[in-house]
């Protein structure tokens, strides 16, 4: 059966290319289009979609008013946001998520490329990765509730733990690593439905983090320093888009630019300086996760803490595999909590995972394993 999508947009004209690029995937049908958020609204109240493709700026009520609107009245959606790429509309958009959209695709500057190959591919991988998902009925559960540890509670996670080749047991797993000397460094990776997500983590991490972190969240230029800023604005550790060169401080989180990739170098006093480089796209992105956590196995071994959530893809496996095999410490996000269990099951098919834990759950492990500084 298809799943019915609302088209919500101001443009006569992309409504009608998104509605020609819904349709002309067997999955999906643009079941009803409306103007504005008030229009929406009025449909919303009444009436079941499986899917919103929802525009940012519109008269009258715009998209991130109906996602507060929908938000204080108890109104489900799976909403999906089209942004464009000026910094007010990447602000919107990373708000848009806090207020419940699902993930969102860059809109089109005109209409040759709104009627592109890319912008196509785009909309429909979000929509199949992301209504996939929801059909599974995952996403509605995924934060907020008291769901306990999957890391020890769930036959998902026994069956890893058992089949997995690890160097610890499930009895046994550290709470914290153990000193060797060398600095620390969490390496953290997501990519759709991932700066959800991170709300659900790094705001729950402490200010005295003992260790710098590293994050790559694949999305478009211009989106990473957003969302940095209000990570920024809603935690207590310090969250700042990383600059090629600076050294690593405890208590910070180093968010990859889009655009290049994001390695770390060791210094000769055992702290670490972010690398970023141009080199050749893997799987496509820039930056990839495997790039990075490769660049932590190598740099900072047995003293990283690599954790995969959300995303759809395979990006991060191999990286995750290279840690694991150097005796650092694997996280990966559960099924029952993740918007798209692609990264997050690559890392776990591979038996290169330490632990997987519900979304919520995650924060706690990662204060556990790095500790805190004075």
């Amino acid at each position: 059966m298809k799943k019915n999508i609302l088209v919500v947009d101001d443009s006569a004209l992309m409504r009608r290319v998104e509605c020609d690029i819904i349709n002309s995937d067997s999955n999906f049908q643009a079941t009803d289009v409306c103007r504005d958020g008030m229009e929406a609204y009025e449909k919303l109240k009444t009436t079941s979609y499986d899917g919103v493709v929802l525009d940012v700026n519109m008269p009258r009520m715009d998209g991130l008013q109906l996602l507060e609107k929908l938000q204080n009245d108890g109104i489900k959606a799976n909403v999906i946001m089209v942004s464009t790429l000026t910094s007010k509309d990447a602000e919107i958009t990373i708000l848009a998520m806090e207020r419940g959209a699902i993930d969102f695709v860059t809109k089109p500057n005109n209409i040759i490329e709104a009627k592109g190959q890319d912008f196509r591919e785009n909309l429909l991988s979000v929509l199949s990765a992301v209504l996939k998902t929801k059909s599974n009925s995952r996403v509605e559960r995924r934060i907020g509730t008291n769901v306990g540890n999957v890391g020890t509670d769930t036959n998902v996670s026994t069956k890893i733990q058992r089949s997995a080749r690890t160097h610890t047991t499930a009895s046994t797993l550290p709470t914290r690593l153990k000193a060797t000397g060398k600095s620390k460094i969490v390496a953290l990776a997501c990519s759709t439905g991932g700066p959800k997500a991170l709300q659900s983590v790094i705001p729950y991490l402490p200010k005295n983090l003992d260790a710098p972190m590293v994050l790559v969240q694949h999305m478009p230029a211009g989106f990473t320093k957003s969302m940095a800023d209000r990570l920024n604005e809603i935690s207590q550790i310090t969250v700042k888009e990383a600059q090629d060169g600076e050294i690593l401080e405890k208590s910070h989180v180093y968010v990859a630019p889009s655009g290049c990739h994001f390695c770390i170098e060791a210094t000769p006093n055992g702290q670490f300086r972010a690398r970023l480089d141009y080199s050749e796209e893997i799987h496509f992105l820039r930056p990839a996760v495997d790039k990075m956590f490769s660049s932590c196995a190598d740099q900072a071994g047995s003293n990283t803490i690599a954790v995969l959530l959300t995303g759809m893809g395979t990006d991060g496996a191999d990286g995750c595999r290279k840690i694991y095999e150097k005796c650092g410490y694997t996280i990966a996000e559960s099924e029952r909590t993740s918007v798209v269990f692609g990264m997050p099951k690559a890392a776990i098919e591979m038996k290169a995972i330490n632990r997987v834990l519900d979304l919520e759950d995650i924060s706690g492990q990662i204060k556990k394993l790095a500790g805190a500084c004075c």
